[in-house]
């Protein structure tokens, strides 16, 4: 794309002329082939998702986290149910399709309509979760709901020493933008934050290698996969890191 400039001669931003502010995301179910997300709720979700992150013996997810891990049910259910209520974040459980279980949480926040922009984050994965095709396919809905509604940033952020959800960003087709530097505190130590984003304009190339690997001839009889989704999204990469 050319530069465009001003009538002084200065550098300036390309023409956005036909955004119209998205509709805010819906407290509404996604429904996926391997899992569906539902509004989180605390009387359906909470004491199966404690349970599911209870196999993760050392808390290991918790640690990126700005809460977590929870000592008790009680103490988690807390948790679910104040979440709940927040429109920003907006929270959903995963839920496994097979056996029709919560097995983790992801939500939408930083929600700037005005600007076409909104965040997917507070991702936790349990152990019966992590490594799923669910897994993917839940990032793969709440993206595409995303650009379906009109946004035209969609972004990921996290800890800049979380080395595996950077590399999840960059698998799911987020393009590397840098690291904001002593970003912010989180339980008492200094969080650098790591920017990952997607744009509207790499959302067909990124909703085609998502398509290609959640087919269903992507899998052999063991469920191994035959392409693996890094393979697809690398093409839409701008810049890794």
């Amino acid at each position: 794309m050319q530069q465009e400039t001003n009538h002084l001669g200065q550098p300036v931003g390309f023409v956005v002329s036909d955004l119209q502010a998205p509709r805010l995301p819906a407290r509404e179910p996604m429904e996926g082939r391997f899992c569906r997300l539902e509004p989180l709720d605390a009387e359906r979700h909470a004491a199966a998702l404690h349970a599911a992150n209870a196999v993760d013996v050392e808390g290991r997810n918790w640690t990126y986290l700005p809460y977590g891990p929870f000592e008790s049910q009680e103490s988690y259910r807390d948790w679910v149910e104040q979440s709940s209520y927040s429109s920003d974040p907006l929270f959903f459980a995963i839920i496994d399709r097979a056996k029709n279980n919560p097995v983790g949480v992801a939500s939408y926040l930083r929600i700037d309509p005005a600007s076409g922009s909104i965040e997917v984050g507070h991702i936790h994965y349990s152990p019966l979760l992590q490594h799923a095709p669910a897994a993917t396919e839940a990032m793969f809905l709440m993206m595409r709901q995303a650009f379906a509604l009109g946004y035209r940033r969609y972004e990921w952020k996290c800890n800049a020493l979380n080395a595996p959800s950077r590399a999840a960003a960059q698998r799911l087709g987020f393009s590397f933008e840098g690291v904001f530097r002593q970003a912010s505190v989180v339980k008492g130590r200094n969080r650098d934050t790591a920017w990952y984003a997607a744009i509207d304009s790499e959302w067909p190339a990124l909703e085609s290698a998502y398509t290609a690997w959640l087919d269903p001839a992507n899998f052999d009889a063991a469920g191994r996969q035959r392409l693996r989704l890094s393979a697809l999204t690398a093409p839409v990469l701008k810049q890794r890191g």
